[in-house]
């Protein structure tokens, strides 16, 4: 979760985009299979091309639901995208790609430039060639000189960014493959701008977003912090190569603490909201995993219970 300078990846996606069905059909055939990403049957299997089964593999990795080296699938996408046990197998509630979405840009060991930009970057309106420009500062000045990528590779990732969060126009040009939604774009965290020249991602008060996710993320943060307290600038901003999620969310500062106030009565007895000495912090009152509060979320889903 933190940034190492050192342990750093570009370019894995072989420029494809993360797409719908990706994530539950590569699980379920790592489930079945484990040797499936090796097979010459992977493509058959899939339903794609020799390349696109890479990506899929990339994709699974750097959403934490295959392990970064083995070819193993991990406890959370179990429980998530379990066939027959998981919360939500098929992406079926907006709130997994929330999660989805806080797990990739949490992963800056796999996913380097998606941590970067919901992280690092602030721009709130940016051309394609300056979102390329920063990056490529940011890997000159943060990346360990030997783990620098090619520009080429530079370019690809911060076209896909936006590509990845923005919704497709009806009268793109772009094949029509290419033009498919990643689930992402549902967030509407980037935004194109009118003229079709720029882009917007900007903090905003993100209604939809469940507190059940918000609770998974600060608890994420504290455990990886081995914290039971945080002020909560440092939930806005990126301290020390952390992540935040008030600027993965793309939240503001005053609906971070309106989100914040309603986790603490999302599990009574979870969370409390205290100043001291001058400085509003986030205490952790009781040690629930992060899982708990999927758990909440989604048995509150099966019972019509309002995120």
């Amino acid at each position: 979760m933190k940034f190492n300078s050192s342990k750093v990846s570009f370019g894995r996606h072989e420029t494809f985009a993360l797409r719908y069905s990706w994530l539950s059909k590569g699980f379920h055939a790592l489930s079945n299979d484990p040797s499936i990403f090796e097979s010459e049957d992977a493509t058959i299997e899939l339903g794609v091309g020799k390349n696109m089964v890479q990506a899929i593999r990339f994709w699974l990795r750097a959403c934490k639901m295959m392990h970064p080296t083995k070819p193993e699938t991990t406890s959370l996408g179990h429980l998530i995208l379990d066939e027959n046990t998981g919360f939500d197998p098929y992406l079926e509630d907006e709130a997994t790609i929330w999660l989805i979405h806080w797990l990739l840009t949490t992963n800056p060991e796999l996913a380097t430039s998606f941590y970067w930009f919901f992280n690092k970057f602030h721009k709130p309106e940016f051309t394609s060639q300056e979102l390329t420009t920063a990056l490529a500062d940011f890997v000159k000045g943060s990346v360990d000189e030997k783990r620098h990528p090619a520009l080429t590779t530079i370019k690809n990732d911060s076209q896909l960014l936006h590509r990845m969060y923005t919704q497709s126009k009806g009268n793109s040009r772009m094949p029509l493959e290419d033009a498919l939604d990643s689930p992402l774009a549902l967030l509407r965290l980037v935004s194109q701008s009118a003229g079709g020249r720029s882009y917007r991602s900007k903090p905003e008060s993100r209604k939809e977003l469940p507190i059940g996710i918000v609770g998974f993320a600060v608890s994420e943060i504290l455990a990886e912090r081995e914290l039971k307290s945080i002020p909560i600038e440092e939930l806005m901003y990126s301290r020390g190569d952390y992540p935040a999620p008030g600027a993965i969310f793309r939240l503001s500062e005053n609906d971070l603490v309106l989100k914040l106030e309603e986790l603490t009565n999302y599990i009574p007895g979870s969370f409390e909201i205290r100043e001291t000495a001058g400085i509003h912090q986030l205490y952790q009152l009781r040690g629930l995993s992060a899982s708990e509060f999927l758990s909440k979320h989604y048995a509150d889903g099966l019972k019509g219970v309002a995120a």
